[in-house]
């Protein structure tokens, strides 16, 4: 067994638990090599007493994360902990999936392409496959931009009944709020109510100036919106009505592909439109 001891956080920041932070360490403790081990290696591990082990450890197997052999004493991480992991594994499903599918938008359009999930009031940037012309963007994986001025994002909040709308975007400034972004809830609202049940929703240079953007909804086995994902270039026009219209159509298309691979089907729209 590696005894290695697991070197505590020092960290003046009061708004840290000890507790939860041992809790983890304990769970953290566990490894491919170290599968089960007692009390007093979980003690030594953390660094601390055994008896002050004892009530992270007993907390633990309570709740389900830890299992406890009454006849060997010793502790094995239990099925809780499996729960922990689903949404990041189904988001790592959902970037296998979706990956090959955007390359396929990008080379039958040739239009850079990427994914995204609501993150708060932001959209989180999952995959970005870039054209082959090399167009450039602002936006790389991991960046996290405005829900409310974005394309994907649009897409994201028009999933949300309107009562959590405005539960989120509630005590937003709308200060410094990018291109068309709504300055108010009230503009906020009238979008939401504009985006809602649209196959795409299509802007140029909303957010980013010169940039034309295509968005669909993804959505999982019971219909709900999960990602989202959009195809970029840049624009030769101001008006979204130059925008071919097969480019729409390929998003779309591409969006329900990703559907149907995670076991979803596509629901159509509640009403025509193309949420511009």
């Amino acid at each position: 067994m590696d005894k290695t001891p697991i070197t505590p956080p020092h960290s003046d920041d009061k708004y840290l638990v000890p507790g939860l932070i041992r809790g983890l360490q304990a769970l953290q403790s566990f490894t491919p090599e170290d599968r089960e081990m007692t009390l007093s290696d979980i003690a030594r591990r953390l660094q601390t007493t055994r008896s002050a082990a004892f009530r992270t450890v007993y907390t633990l197997a309570q709740q389900g994360y830890l299992l406890h052999n009454p006849q060997t004493g010793r502790y094995t991480l239990g099925p809780a902990v499996l729960r922990l992991g689903y949404g990041y594994l189904a988001t790592r499903e959902l970037v296998e999936v979706a990956l090959p599918e955007l390359e396929k938008l990008r080379d039958r359009t040739d239009w850079s392409a990427h994914l995204g999930v609501r993150d708060g009031r932001f959209v989180l940037y999952m995959l970005r496959v870039p054209s082959h012309m090399g167009l450039a963007s602002i936006v790389h994986v991991g960046s996290r931009l405005p829900a409310a001025g974005t394309t994907m994002g649009r897409v994201l909040l028009a999933d949300l009944s309107e009562s959590d709308l405005v539960r989120l975007y509630r005590d937003e400034t709308y200060q410094n709020a990018p291109g068309q972004t709504p300055r108010s809830l009230g503009e906020l609202v009238a979008q939401w109510q504009r985006d809602r049940g649209t196959p795409a929703i299509v802007q140029i240079g909303s957010f980013e100036t010169g940039i034309a953007s295509i968005a669909a909804p993804v959505r999982d086995i019971e219909g709900n919106v999960v990602a989202a994902i959009n195809a970029t270039q840049s624009a030769s026009a101001d008006r979204v009505d130059s925008i071919d219209t097969s480019i729409r159509d390929e998003v779309v298309r591409t969006a329900d592909a990703i559907t149907r691979l995670l076991g979803g089907m596509p629901t159509s729209p509640r009403k025509e439109g193309t949420g511009t």
